[in-house]
């Protein structure tokens, strides 16, 4: 049996619709939802909320799927998910690879971001899409 590589990533928005994104520190220090691999016996629900917290700080209840990607190259599959705040709290850097974590308005989405990102934020917040499901090709840069 193989194992599969599974991720999950949170879409999070505040009060003016704007996304959470995070800054790495690594590759091309780019821009992404926070998110990350799958670890054993995990869900792809608490891997995308331990994600968060591990990359933000922030505690959030995992609410619906809005997307499953599955990306070749790597056999990986990807998942993302609309994520609420527990509380009161404001996201901050609490990993070596984060270097930065803000709100991003959707027609203003900070760079170097990857297609992929940009696709992802676009699926969860069309209301109208007719498939979960995608296959991504190589990333392309924006």
């Amino acid at each position: 049996m193989s194992d599969k590589l599974m991720g999950a990533a949170a879409i999070i928005t505040n009060a003016a619709g704007e996304i959470l994104l995070v800054k790495h520190s690594y590759g091309k220090n780019n821009w992404d939802l926070p998110g990350g691999k799958s670890e054993v016996k995990e869900s792809v629900q608490e891997t995308a909320a331990r994600e968060v917290l591990e990359e933000t700080g922030l505690q959030v209840e995992i609410g619906a799927l809005t997307g499953i990607y599955y990306d070749p190259a790597y056999d990986m599959h990807h998942f993302v998910f609309i994520a609420a705040i527990q509380g009161d709290q404001l996201p901050v850097p609490s990993s070596p690879e984060i270097l930065e974590c803000r709100y991003c308005a959707i027609d203003d989405l900070p760079r170097p971001i990857s297609d992929f990102t940009y696709n992802r934020i676009l699926d969860a917040l069309n209301p109208d899409q007719n498939s979960l499901f995608h296959t991504i090709g190589p990333r392309q840069w924006i």
